[in-house]
Order: C-alpha cells, then structure tokens, then sequence
C-alpha cells in the first residue's frame, strides 16, 4: 500500500491520538493513500490490509454494502461531502457500528480529487438509539392498551376502526361492527365491590377474546363495561353468528351475579350492524346505529341481540 506520511511528526501525532480513524483514498485509482494505525485496534484489520475501496466495501455488513457504497459515490461525484452509518466487519467476524464521515478534494475543474474523511465507533450511540425505540414502541404499545384487560384501548380502536372503514369503503366489501354491554354491572360493583368487579370485566373480556374469529377481526374495551368488535370482510349474518357465539362464551363463563334482575349469572347486551361504506356514508353515523342497537337490546329486557336497525 502506498503510504503518504502527514506534513509533520506534530501533524501525524494528532490524527493518530485520537479515537477517529483518519484515512483518505485517491479517487482516480480508487486506493487507500492513508490509513490511521487506530483502524487495528478498533476492527483488527491492519493499516496495511486496506490496499482498495474494494477492501472498504468488503468489510461492511452485506445489508448496509450496497446502498453505502452507492450513497458514496454519488456523493463523491457531484463533490458534496457527506456522513454515513453502517456496520463495519472486524477481522474476528463480529461487526461495529461506523460514522465515515467524508470529505471530498476537487479537482480544479470540479471532479474529485481525493476522499479525506474519518471513521468514527458509534456502537454504543447506536445501542442507545436501539434502547430508546424499543422503549418508545413499548410506550406506544401501552398507549394503545388498555390497562385493566391487557386487551386494546379506545384510543386503538378508533384508529383501528377508520382504516378498516377506509379499506371497506375502497373494496366495496362489508365491514361489520359488534357492540357488548355487560348487563347491570352498577349493581355488580355494588354487590360484589370494585375490586371483584374488575376481575369481571377481565373475565368477560376473557371470554369476548378467545372467541373463534378470522384473521384481522379486531377486539378492544369500548370503555366502562362495554367492548367492541370489528369485523372486515364480514356480511350481516356472518357477524349475527359471532355474536351469538360471543354471548353463548359468557353465558359458559358461568360468572355469578346475585344482584342482576336478568338472570342468576353475568349477561350481555348487543347491538351489532353491518355496512358496504359509500363515499356517503359517515363511519361515526355507523358507529352511532350500532350504539343505538345496542340500547334497544338493553331496553328490550337484557342479555340479549339487535342487528336489525331502528
């Protein structure tokens, strides 16, 4: 490799005491001029094994190599300096994390003359930005959860909810909407207290959950005592059937409640509704004349179905 030795022992003494990695690479033969020593220390590759920017390109992660090396040298050619990330190969067969960054030399009339950069190990920032997504998609998870039933959130479902709308709408296909109350749990709370009461709602929404439904159905806690179920891809009696399916799992969670006027065990309510959205059509309307179903089912005497409207 040839080898170009700094201006001055004081010159070479900087760039070879620091933690960055000075190098630079002639662009009309596309080999190293210069490699710092700190490049062993760092990858295990010697100064002297970096002969070509093949060996650069050679020694970094097969998925950062290609769109890199093209960043690179589109960079390079217009004469913009530039940075890039990606995972350098150590000479043991583990990877780090490296910032070049890159400065481009011109020619008098525009055209690269030389790259002059510095490598830079930014493992660890990289860990920490790895560390903090995870953390804010765990908190993006938990604000889509609800925080009693584990199952999703309102908050979930609305946005749940409009893009099914929107794919519905787009098809043509049937988007259905069910609707659960738990009968009378006021006089639940009342007679079994909050805490047993909590446990109740985790048990309806046990059994709401579990119960057998195609891919890309959707359950969330409406919110207080009521949940909800979205169903794409599904016609009116598709989702009559659920529900019924549904009511049947809390009628077999056999959960007590001695102070309902329906029946010795925990009930539900249910409106449900189905629709083939137009550009006419208002999902919040649609919404509403499921809600208003469902109040018909609770006026009508409780544990019980509406899916035919007003």
């Amino acid at each position: 490799m040839k080898s170009i030795e700094p201006d001055s022992d004081v010159y070479r003494t900087l760039l070879e005491s620091t933690k960055a990695i000075p190098w630079k690479i002639d662009w009309a033969t596309a080999t190293f001029a210069y490699v710092g020593p700190q490049i062993e220390q760092l990858l295990g590759w010697t100064p002297q094994s970096w002969t070509t920017v093949n060996d650069w390109a050679a020694r970094m992660h097969p998925d950062d190599r290609s769109w890199v090396v093209d960043f690179c040298i589109a960079q390079s050619q217009a004469g913009t300096d530039h940075e890039a990330d990606y995972r350098a190969l150590t000479s043991s067969g583990g990877y780090v994390w490296i910032r070049d960054v890159v400065h481009v030399e011109r020619n008098p009339d525009g055209t690269p003359k030389a790259l002059i950069g510095f490598m830079f190990d930014i493992t660890e920032q990289k860990k920490t930005e790895q560390k903090l997504l995870e953390l804010q998609r765990q908190l993006e998870e938990f604000s889509f959860k609800d925080g009693l039933t584990g199952v999703a959130n309102r908050r979930k479902f609305d946005e749940v909810f409009q893009n099914n709308w929107a794919d519905a709408r787009r098809t043509q296909q049937p988007l259905s909407m069910i609707l659960f109350d738990i009968d009378c749990f006021k006089q639940y709370n009342d007679c079994y207290g909050h805490v047993q009461g909590d446990e109740c709602l985790k048990m309806v929404c046990h059994a709401l959950s579990t119960t057998t439904r195609a891919e890309g159905d959707f359950f969330a806690r409406y919110g207080g005592e009521e949940f909800v179920l979205v169903l794409p891809n599904t016609h009116a009696l598709g989702a009559q059937a659920i529900a019924e399916r549904c009511r049947s799992a809390i009628a077999e969670a056999r959960i007590a409640h001695a102070a309902s006027p329906v029946g010795p065990l925990v009930t539900v309510s249910i409106g449900a509704g189905t629709i083939v959205p137009t550009a006419d059509d208002d999902p919040v309307q649609f919404l509403d004349s499921v809600d208003r179903r469902l109040y018909r089912a609770k006026q009508g005497g409780r544990d019980r179905l509406v899916t035919d409207p007003a």
